[in-house]
């Protein structure tokens, strides 16, 4: 409230009328309880602080655009939040899985894709929960990493190999035939 505002100069008192009543009204009590209430309240322990990972986010079939926050090269083909979750939870992650829950950019509502993983990535004190993993990037990496090592995704291969294999058999025969 210094000179400017005696001498006139309605457009500037009137700006810093407005600025006055805001620090004014931010400045009391009420705002450092709410303050103060809302640092406990949000612990990094809390279920809702968890970091979520969506199955985008480690698909390579997806673009930047579309929600991969990978490198193509270490990215996984449609991996599942079950699949996301047993892996973390294999390591020693607290993970919680949220099955009806749908990633924003995800046009395709089938239940392939649903799902979220939420993960413990700090504990109260703010270190993190598991030292190799002191990032979401990290955890995402070693979820891609490790996913398609799962023996569920091993032994869907191997079927459709042997698939493949007879379904080259029966072609050649055929063609044995017409000759």
């Amino acid at each position: 409230m210094g000179l400017r505002e005696r001498e006139g100069g309605g457009g500037i008192s009137c700006r810093r009328g407005r600025g006055v009543r805001q620090a004014r009204a931010g400045s009391g009590a009420g705002a450092a309880v709410t303050m103060a209430a809302a640092a406990t309240a949000t612990s990094p322990a809390d279920k809702e602080r968890f970091i979520c990972i969506y199955p985008a986010y480690l698909n390579n079939k997806k673009t930047i655009a579309e929600g991969r926050r990978i490198p193509i090269d270490k990215a996984v083909e449609n991996p599942t939040s079950t699949e996301i979750q047993d892996v973390c939870a294999a390591v020693g992650f607290n993970v919680l899985l949220e099955k009806n829950k749908m990633y924003p950019r995800e046009w395709n509502r089938d239940v392939q894709y649903r799902g979220r993983v939420r993960i413990q990535l700090k504990q109260d004190d703010g270190n993190p929960c598991l030292p190799q993993f002191p990032t979401r990037k990290s955890v995402m990496l070693y979820a891609a990493e490790t996913i398609p090592k799962l023996k569920t995704r091993t032994q869907k291969m191997g079927g459709s190999d042997q698939s493949l294999q007879q379904g080259e058999g029966s072609k050649k025969g055929k063609g044995k035939k017409k000759k």
